[in-house]
């Protein structure tokens, strides 16, 4: 029996939507998109998840049966399906999911020569959907793919192991922020940079820890995110962590975390209305 979209009597709106993005691999961006969908929801926020991933990991995460998805992002991106149409509800109270599929590993060289390329994303998503927020899980690279997110996303969230090469990558990516901001996307902005598989018993952890905050400030989350294993098991049973053991250090990071970036999006509700 395939998956059926989501479907909800919820007013439309226009969503904030949200990136994670990281062009490095394994730092924790789908179990920080994840997570952090699964906290919003917690609070009585409708969240989208969009996984732009090709690898699939934030649907698999969730519960989705790849064998069983009806239409995907590639569908969005490529064949003019709704978003709405694509996505499916998961095992969490008030969290979709648009999942990722097999066909999206060939997407990048089919956007090489697609009309408005760039676009295809942003035309999904920047209008009333039924949805509080839509966070984008991205690659783990700078390709055509994230750059669909950066051009659609109003702000992105870093998320950024504690490792030697850490602020090289960062300012890497701010770079590229700065290009989209200039030539697609002036709305957007870099939300925080959340430090992720933090051990306070690691001289390099702290070291790290020490070197962003002191290039980036307040941009940097408080909340850090522990190395811990029933945030590595959770995915293994289409959970998120905060589902799956809401006890432990990991999941209760995330807690904090999303607590933390509502008080940066009450801020910046406030901003809006006063301009």
């Amino acid at each position: 029996m395939a998956l059926q979209p989501s479907r909800t009597a919820y007013s439309v709106q226009t969503p904030r939507l949200l990136a994670i993005a990281n062009q490095k691999g394994g730092v924790g961006k789908t179990t920080t998109a994840i997570n952090m969908a699964t906290a919003l929801c917690a609070i009585g926020k409708k969240v989208l998840l969009v996984d732009l991933d090709p690898q699939g990991n934030a649907s698999t995460g969730l519960g989705v049966r790849r064998s069983l998805i009806r239409n995907s992002v590639y569908d969005v991106l490529f064949e003019a399906v709704d978003i709405t149409e694509a996505a499916v509800k998961t095992k969490v109270p008030g969290l979709s999911v648009v999942p990722s599929s097999v066909h999206l590993s060939g997407a990048e060289i089919e956007l090489v020569t697609a009309h408005n390329r760039e676009f295809r994303l942003r035309a999904a998503l920047r209008k009333p959907l039924p949805y509080d927020y839509v966070i984008i899980d991205c690659p783990p690279s700078l390709n055509l793919l994230t750059l669909n997110a950066l051009v659609a996303a109003q702000s992105i969230i870093v998320p950024l192991q504690c490792e030697f090469y850490a602020l090289e990558g960062l300012s890497h990516l701010s770079k590229t922020v700065e290009r989209v901001r200039k030539t697609f996307n002036p709305e957007l902005d870099i939300h925080g940079v959340v430090l992720t598989m933090y051990d306070s018993r690691n001289n390099l952890s702290r070291m790290v820890e020490e070197d962003v905050r002191g290039h980036f400030g307040d941009k940097v989350y408080k909340t850090v995110i522990p190395r811990n294993v029933r945030l590595s098991e959770a995915p293994s049973y289409g959970l998120p962590a905060i589902v799956y053991d809401m006890r432990c250090a990991g999941a209760q990071a995330y807690i904090k975390l999303a607590k933390e970036i509502i008080r940066r999006e009450r801020a910046y509700n406030k901003d809006v209305k006063a301009a």
